[in-house]
């Protein structure tokens, strides 16, 4: 069986072909585009159209290839949207979560309900780019104006089909979901003013939408194949690829962002998790993904950006190998300070976290990514800690997915500070996801177990064993420390 996963992230997008055989999987990219946001008068926006005419760009080249082509699904990272007007058209612009309005509409949000309420009735962690603050920030005209709020892969699943539904482990992101009841909250939509109509009906993870658009059909030559809500969630999609078994494990999803956390059966929404700041994200079969959000590579590409720009243009294997070779914690940073999430300049941002922490700041490249990527592990290390005690897990394996899995000195790093054997890979989990979830909604597959077992069966994982505990937990003490000092 074939399948066909888009992938959005919000540095790239990818159409990638699954195929699935004698329960063994394989994954081949057919197209791969950037993704970069415009910048102008109105702010940070997305280009829809673009990314769109890319994705039609896939659709035709995987049509040159002949094969019967099951299903379609796109994921996409969590908080962005479209808004939709009467027509059904996407109103633009489409805003980014780096866009600077957010603090206006985090303002505006707790001038009207207090933070409490907030997480009582979402179960969602504080974070400045959450689609409630986005959406407190939109103008009264553009509310008035819009007809469906759509999350921003369900929208590109409504761009393929037509059909506009909002799949809940997307939802559940927004802060407009109640994981207790299992729908828009009512509370929340109120205390705006937002009128429930304008929120679409919540589906299940493996719906069917329909069929490709006539005339998408016809333009790539793939017929009316159907289009699939499965975890419109890339987190979502990567943790259903995790290759896990039994319960005593954590799941690392590591790219731009690092998304650290548990799968349980319900969640998790108390005074120790509000003030821990978890989140409880909803996964394939209403699972519950308790988990914090933390920038991860982030500090890297943004690094490195500005090293390319200056007219040196490291590979991230070069920056490793530099990393690798630079003195063991010279310096620290905490990767959750606010400073880190859209700077100037990262280098700088590194450079004055340092002073600021009365540390020598790292100056060559070797030595800003060895600091980048020592803190990443023991802020790993600190939430990993804090999800067990909220959970009540013993975690005794660390799976780490995606990209970032590729980074085997961050691997052993994140093995070291947190003590434990940590699994890395596939790499492409969350494509991988996405095609599994497509075969359990056709029947091609029978259950999640299966699913992973064929990941298992199909994908290379490399294992990285904890060492040098006592120079780590040192350190963890001094990142501590460093923390202390700067909350102060």
């Amino acid at each position: 069986m074939h399948y066909l996963a888009c992938d959005l992230g919000a540095e790239s997008g990818r159409l990638m072909l699954g195929s699935l055989e004698d329960n063994q999987l394989s994954l081949e990219e057919l197209h791969r585009f950037p993704n970069v946001p415009i910048e102008d008068a109105v702010g940070r926006h997305w280009n829809v159209e673009a990314l769109f005419a890319e994705l039609q760009t896939g659709l035709a080249l995987a049509g040159q290839r002949g094969l019967p082509i099951a299903s379609i699904s796109v994921d996409a990272w969590g908080l962005d949207y479209f808004l939709l007007d009467e027509t059904g058209t996407v109103m633009e612009p489409t805003f980014c979560y780096r866009d600077g309005r957010n603090q206006r509409g985090i303002d505006r949000t707790l001038d009207t309900l207090p933070w409490e309420t907030l997480y009582e009735e979402t179960g969602i962690q504080f974070m400045q780019i959450n689609s409630l603050f986005q959406m407190a920030a939109e103008s009264p005209e553009r509310i008035e104006r819009m007809r469906t709020f759509l999350p921003l892969g369900d929208g590109f699943n409504y761009l393929l089909s037509g059909v506009a539904k909002a799949e809940i482990s997307l939802a559940s992101t927004t802060q407009l979901y109640n994981p207790r009841t299992r729908n828009w909250s009512d509370k929340l939509l109120d205390a705006f003013d937002w009128p429930r109509k304008k929120f679409p009906e919540l589906i299940p993870s493996g719906t069917r939408l329909g069929t490709l658009k006539p005339e998408l059909a016809a333009a790539s030559g793939l017929g009316e194949i159907e289009v699939l809500a499965t975890c419109s969630h890339d987190t979502g999609a990567a943790v259903a690829a995790v290759p896990a078994d039994g319960d005593q494990w954590a799941y690392l999803s590591s790219g731009t962002w690092s998304l650290i956390g548990v799968e349980l059966p319900e969640p998790i929404i108390n005074d120790a998790a509000r003030d821990l700041n978890f989140t409880n994200e909803i996964g394939h079969g209403n699972t519950v993904r308790l988990l914090r959000n933390i920038i991860g590579l982030w500090l890297v590409q943004e690094c490195r950006r500005e090293w390319a720009e200056a007219g040196e243009d490291y590979d991230y294997a070069t920056l490793a190998q530099l990393a690798a070779d630079a003195k063991p914690f010279a310096a620290l940073i905490d990767p959750s300070d606010e400073r880190f999430f859209k700077p100037e300049s990262m280098i700088a941002a590194i450079t004055e976290f340092c002073r600021e922490t009365s540390q020598t700041a790292p100056t060559s490249p070797g030595a800003l990514i060895r600091c980048a990527l020592e803190s990443l592990a023991l802020l790993y290390r600190q939430r990993l800690n804090e999800v067990s005690a909220l959970s009540g897990r013993t975690i005794q394996q660390l799976h780490i997915v995606g990209g970032g899995s590729r980074n085997a000195l961050l691997n052993q790093f994140t093995a070291n500070a947190c003590e434990v054997e940590v699994i890395a890979g596939p790499a492409e989990a969350t494509a991988l996801g996405n095609v599994l979830l497509q075969s359990l909604t056709l029947g091609h597959l029978p259950d999640l177990a299966t699913a992973r077992q064929c990941v298992r069966d199909s994908m290379d994982v490399e294992t990285f064993q904890p060492a040098d505990a006592r120079e780590w937990q040192q350190a963890s003490v001094r990142f501590k420390a460093i923390q202390a000092q700067r909350d102060k």
